[in-house]
């Protein structure tokens, strides 16, 4: 563990004495949503978009992950307002990145995917992002060190499964 981390107080015997557990699960929580706020802004800046905003950049890659969808649903998992994501939906056609198709299941609305173009662009920024990142990791990281992050990262994976004793999750 470098100087830096160790003033921060991550790693082993983190807890200060007379921490107890519940003490020791916030300040993870504090520290983990601070450190991938700030890596999520990190990786967004590597392939920065010049000529798309971060909105745009956002709704390209849900296309792109979620496949079709339409224009209020997009608003939905934005949490936007519709008029926003039309104006977002706009610019990202102007670029020809996205097309929209009527809706097989309702002809009044229209499903939005990604173009060759849309596609390529999202790919390409993905390649950046992952290439960044594992630059980063090779310079800044020793093995040991990534390989530690590599047993934290099946940690983490168990947070984003569903507990199945949580009725939240039914």
């Amino acid at each position: 563990m470098d100087a830096h981390a160790a003033g921060r107080g991550f790693g082993p015997g983190a807890a200060g004495p007379g921490e107890d557990v519940s003490d020791t699960a916030a300040r993870a929580a504090h520290e983990l949503r601070v450190v991938f706020s700030r890596l999520r802004r990190r990786i967004r800046e590597v392939a920065r978009d010049e000529d798309l905003t971060p909105s745009q950049v956002s709704a390209l890659t849900l296309v792109g992950k979620d496949g079709a969808a339409t224009a209020s649903a997009l608003a939905s998992a934005e949490g936007v307002r519709p008029q926003s994501m039309a104006a977002t939906l706009a610019a990202l056609d102007r670029h020809g990145l996205i097309r929209r198709s009527p809706d097989p299941e309702d002809g009044r609305r229209q499903l939005v995917t990604l173009t060759e173009a849309g596609r390529a662009r999202m790919e390409g920024d993905r390649q950046v992002r992952e290439e960044w990142l594992a630059r980063a990791f090779q310079d800044r990281c020793t093995e040991e060190e990534r390989d530690t992050v590599l047993r934290a990262l099946v940690l983490l994976d168990r947070l984003t499964r569903p507990d199945p004793g949580d009725s939240r999750t039914t």
